[in-house]
């Protein structure tokens, strides 16, 4: 943990307790991380095994996100924390929330594929989602690094890609569109892209709110539902 950000406190206990939490909530977002890449992969591959495996690991997410919640609920309740402490606490609460929604969205798509055994299907089939994917992963990536380094200074960079990913997706609908209007046969490739995209546009705005965690955590400001430039002021004001 940063030392600059989190005091070192009197009980020891505390200490590893926040720690634990710390920990914990990475290894649930380096879990989801793996969902998102393993679900799309299978996507355009037609890979099964790595489809299974998503639906398989979504119980763990699941199951992590409960346990960290009732972690921080009872050191709410037992330590009483208040400053830094408590904004981590509660702005972890929240992450998690998201997290889980990521790994829905993974699993989604991971049945999708799944429901498509048997399906003619070519491995580049779907080369379309391919930037969009690689755009949502490094915004997932990004927002969990920040909050691993209790840090706000790349963030603005990483919400800025969210626009990215919105003219990506909007792009794949026009697309898709057009397709379909062409041939009907391409209707049911279509609507599987389509339902993808969505989801990965879904994982975007959830690490955009993953970052908006993390500013009301170091910065003690609640920057959900500002502008951009509102967004970028309380990032960089020095607290």
């Amino acid at each position: 943990m940063d030392s600059n950000k989190i005091k070192q406190h009197i009980s020891r206990q505390f200490n590893d307790e926040m720690e634990d939490i710390r920990n914990k909530v990475l290894a649930m977002g380096g879990l989801v991380e793996q969902q998102v890449d393993l679900a799309t992969k299978a996507f355009m591959g037609y890979d099964m095994e790595s489809a299974e495996t998503v639906v398989q690991q979504d119980q763990l997410v699941n199951e992590l996100e409960k346990n960290i919640d009732h972690e921080c609920t009872e050191i709410m309740a037992k330590r009483q924390p208040t400053a830094f402490d408590l904004r981590m606490l509660i702005a972890t609460i929240k992450i998690i929330t998201d997290l889980e929604r990521i790994g829905d969205e993974a699993a989604r798509i991971a049945k999708m594929t799944m429901r498509l055994e048997g399906a003619d299907y070519y491995q580049d089939k779907y080369y379309e989602i391919e930037h969009l994917l690689e755009l949502v992963k490094d915004m997932l990536n990004g927002a969990l690094d920040a909050y691993a380094r209790t840090d706000v200074e790349d963030i603005v960079a990483i919400t800025a890609q969210d626009a990215k990913v919105d003219r990506e997706y909007t792009s794949i609908t026009r697309q898709l569109i057009t397709q379909m209007m062409e041939n009907p046969r391409n209707i049911t490739r279509a609507l599987d892209m389509l339902w993808t995209a969505r989801a990965l546009e879904r994982i975007g705005d959830h690490s955009c709110n993953v970052c908006e965690q993390v500013i009301y955590m170091v910065k003690g400001k609640d920057v959900r539902h500002v502008s951009r430039e509102e967004l970028e002021k309380t990032v960089n004001t020095e607290r």
